[in-house]
């Protein structure tokens, strides 16, 4: 458990048939303390609203036991594969949905902006950022599968970046990014 001067923060790696979790304390510091990992899962086999169920009763469950002050969830911008485009996007929504129940502020980062934040580099591989993990909340064992490790990297991305709630104000946006939300704004002022 953290103590009153750590914020629980949750990071989530979406995806329909596994969804990782990370767990972090941040200390006024900014220091990321390792708190927890893991996946929820759903069966191919089973209906897609079937399996959003599964993984939506799961995080929800979390939400309530953990009660984190903020939530990040990765944003997938494109993807080869359809199906798991639309996977990734229908749990992030549950995800967002779920938070906002329960007034929790949820950031968005794109793997490049995780893989930054915690390499120094955009172009940093899954093994590098693995290893960073490993350094950074001084893990004794590599998280697996990768979507768990994917979930503590935006975790502890949100730890140093901040979120809509950051104090400093301080933009977690890309260009591309500002550039989107500009974009969406103007379309609806001229609606």
């Amino acid at each position: 458990m953290p103590n009153k001067s750590q914020s629980v923060l949750l990071g989530f790696d979406p995806g329909l048939t596994r969804c990782g979790f990370g767990i972090v304390a941040k200390t006024s510091s900014r220091q990321a303390n390792f708190m927890e990992v893991g996946i929820f899962e759903s069966d191919k086999s089973l209906d897609d609203t079937e399996r959003i169920a599964i993984i939506g009763d799961q995080i929800a469950k979390l939400l309530d036991r953990i009660k984190p002050e903020q939530i990040a969830i990765e944003r997938v911008f494109a993807q080869q594969n359809l199906k798991s485009v639309m996977g990734v996007a229908q749990v992030s929504g549950v995800i967002a949905y779920l938070a906002h129940l329960r007034k929790i502020p949820v950031t968005y980062f794109t793997p490049t902006e995780v893989k930054a934040a915690v390499t120094g580099s955009g172009r940093a591989n899954k093994v590098q950022v693995t290893n960073m993990m490993m350094q950074i909340l001084k893990l004794k064992e590599i998280p697996k599968p990768a979507d768990a490790a994917d979930a503590l990297a935006i975790a502890v991305t949100l730890a140093w970046r901040g979120g809509k709630n950051n104090l400093s104000q301080q933009s977690t946006e890309t260009k591309a990014q500002e550039k989107w939300r500009n974009a969406i704004a103007s379309s609806k002022k001229s609606q």
